[in-house]
């Protein structure tokens, strides 16, 4: 399905992006802290709601 070289391709872009997304969020980590401190409520809150769709989904469909 892929060639060689496109897997090696992404396996190296997906290790240096990764890297990449690390350094950055480590160089800002004090503008991260300041700035979007009770950002983690805003996301359990999502994650909670789509829990809720896919319970309601699940319950529906029985």
């Amino acid at each position: 399905m892929f060639s060689t070289g496109q897997l090696i391709f992404a396996g190296l872009f997906l290790v240096s992006f990764i890297l990449i997304m690390i350094f950055s969020y480590r160089k800002d980590i004090r503008l991260h802290q300041k700035y979007y401190k009770g950002s983690i409520y805003v996301l359990l809150g999502f994650i909670l709601f789509i829990l809720i769709l896919l319970f309601i989904k699940t319950r529906l469909n029985h």
